[in-house]
């Protein structure tokens, strides 16, 4: 993106800061009127010692020291006060720029983040902000200085004389224009060590997730070597950058050296001539010391700055991430929900490749009425589960609920009316308690009580040793899989929505676990819209209607004893399933026997 483009997306964020930045910059005039007095003073004692040195007093050598003693206090403080209220104004900028982008992303649907590795996105909103904090603070405030100390500086050497200026001022353009090349390159470097850190950190976390299984497989040879090879990468660009800002530096000592060489040659040359006072000179010599040193800071801030932009750049890409999924205007809350669903003649496909999933689907579904949906992989079955929270929009036909499109009804009180159960439970870091009072956090410990006795949790977590607020772990790993799934059911529990989905709840537990499980889902699907999506159809027998989706369209539709009596794919399913059953039977069975032989011997 153009720089000007990135600056105009960056200043809405100075508005809150308006005052405090006028301030900082009025210190920052302060600061360089300070400096720019003293050559001013040296020069008017050096030119009257010239002319009559008995004329310079004790007295008046004391009052020039106590004037320039004031204006550095008046200096330190306006320093202390760019230090302190200029870098905090510069973090908040950061914060609130990291809170937008959170913000964001929760307005983010599926797609962004299936497309998107998570270690790339931490990396934006955290580490490619640090650098905004020292941007917003010093760009207006390094550029501001350095126009005041180039246009000051400019007359008061122009007054001195101006021919000599001249020459000076000629170097300046080129050496920014010799500068500007290096500048680009060290922004394009920046760009991709960004780039590379966020891998980085997507490689780290990848790892750390699934430390397990690398461990499982003794496969930690194998995750070295690609962070290696990672890490190498971004020692590459590493080496670029530095490769860069040396080469960047050394043009600045260079052109240095140059206008140093031109002060000395053409400002003698213009004292002996009679062209320029003794003073004079040494006050002119003074301030091209203080013109280079601003050109010089500027130019050295560029690496800042461009460390700034590229920050803002990638903030800047999250934010311009389209959110598809929003309320659409006129959209009003559902309330007081019956459950009825009406899919009319729905079709969908992923927007990122345009694969086909889900074609012509007609289906109404009665309030309070259980759907079961089975099928192969791949059939559609969860794609159009996730189309009644809106996760995802229908590419054609339109759902309802209660008779109401669903993108005229608030994603809020949409989402708040329907429970999801998934086979892969999510707990978040903290206690018991809190991840099951994340479904109402407005209730109180009684509510969470009960909503935990009726998932069949209260039990195992009252033999917890801290009960409700024992700490589970990172994605709740200090708890086994059916103690993870009943805090789910109790969190839906909580939660009370007139329509649940029940995605292969039960399908990665165990026999026993799967049996207090389903019992849990039986008391929670009383009264509400079910649909369950299951792999084991043992589970959904007593369904009202068994719909059997393949290919994204429904195959067949009844109940478990008519699909059993058509003979067709639900058959076949069920008739696989059954032999798979008998099958784990007949080798426990067999597993029992050896061990009691085993036990005779």
């Amino acid at each position: 993106m153009k720089t000007s483009t990135l600056l105009k997306r960056f200043l809405p964020y100075y508005k809150r800061y308006w005052k405090t930045m006028a301030f900082d910059l009025f210190c920052a005039s302060l600061t360089t009127v300070c400096e720019l007095v003293f050559p001013m003073l040296l020069r008017y004692i050096t030119n009257q010692g010239m002319q009559d040195l008995a004329s310079i007093t004790v007295g008046m050598i004391l009052r020039i020291g106590g004037i320039y003693f004031a204006l550095r206090i008046v200096d330190g403080l306006a320093a202390f006060y760019m230090a302190y209220t200029g870098h905090v104004m510069g973090t908040r900028i950061e914060t609130d720029m990291r809170q937008d982008a959170f913000e964001h992303l929760q307005k983010l649907s599926d797609s962004y983040f299936n497309n998107t590795k998570v270690g790339q996105i931490m990396s934006r909103i955290t580490s490619d902000l640090f650098d905004v904090t020292e941007f917003a603070h010093h760009c207006p405030e390094e550029f501001f200085i350095a126009f005041l100390k180039a246009v000051i500086s400019f007359l008061v050497l122009s007054g001195i004389n101006l021919p000599l200026t001249v020459i000076i001022f000629i170097f300046i353009p080129i050496m920014v224009l010799s500068c500007t090349y290096f500048n680009l390159k060290v922004k394009h470097a920046f760009r991709k060590q960004r780039q590379q850190i966020g891998e980085l950190n997507a490689r780290i976390e990848d790892n750390l997730l699934g430390n397990r299984v690398v461990r499982a497989f003794a496969n930690q040879n194998i995750e070295i070597e690609k962070f290696r090879q990672d890490n190498q990468a971004f020692l590459k660009i590493k080496r670029e950058s530095y490769l860069y800002m040396a080469a960047f530096q050394d043009t600045i000592r260079m052109f240095d050296g140059l206008m140093y060489v031109v002060v000395i040659v053409a400002g003698g040359i213009f004292m002996v001539k009679g062209h320029i006072e003794p003073g004079d000179l040494v006050a002119y010599t003074l301030y091209v010391t203080t013109l280079l040193a601003t050109i010089r800071r500027i130019i050295e801030f560029a690496e800042q700055f461009q460390r700034g932009m590229t920050g803002i750049e990638r903030f800047v890409e999250i934010m311009d991430s389209r959110v598809e999924i929003l309320d659409e205007p006129g959209a009003e809350p559902l309330e007081e929900v019956r459950g009825a669903i009406c899919f009319d003649h729905v079709s969908f496909e992923y927007p990122d490749d345009h694969n086909s999933v889900l074609e012509n689907i007609t289906l109404s579904i009665r309030p309070g009425e259980r759907i079961a949906l089975v099928g192969p992989s791949g059939g559609g079955k969860t794609t159009l589960c996730n189309l009644i929270p809106r996760f995802y929009d229908t590419t054609h036909g339109e759902i309802r609920i209660d008779g109401r499109e669903l993108k005229g009804i608030t994603l809020q009180s949409l989402r708040t009316n329907i429970g999801i159960v998934q086979q892969d439970v999510y707990l978040f870091s903290g206690t018991v308690y809190d991840n099951i009072s994340y479904g109402n956090p407005g209730a109180s410990r009684e509510a969470v009580i009960q909503a935990a006795k009726l998932a069949g949790a209260h039990e195992f977590i009252s033999e917890l040793k801290q009960g409700y607020d024992t700490y589970v772990g990172e994605r709740g790993v200090k708890l086994s899989g059916g103690q993870k799934q009943r805090i789910s059911i109790a969190r839906v529990f909580l939660k009370n929505p007139a329509i649940l989905i029940l995605d292969e709840a039960t399908s990665a537990l165990d026999n026993e676990s799967e049996h207090l499980i389903s019992q849990s889902l039986e008391r929670l699907a009383e009264g509400r819209t079910t649909l369950t999506i299951a792999h084991r159809l043992t589970t959904i027998q007593n369904a009202d209607r068994i719909l059997v989706l393949s290919e994204g369209k429904i195959q067949e539709e009844g109940n478990h004893r008519e699909l059993l009596e058509r003979q067709g794919i639900y058959y076949q399913l069920y008739q696989s399933a059954q032999e798979q059953e008998q099958g784990m039977k007949e080798e426990k069975n067999s597993r029992g026997i050896a061990g009691n032989n085993n036990r005779r011997e």
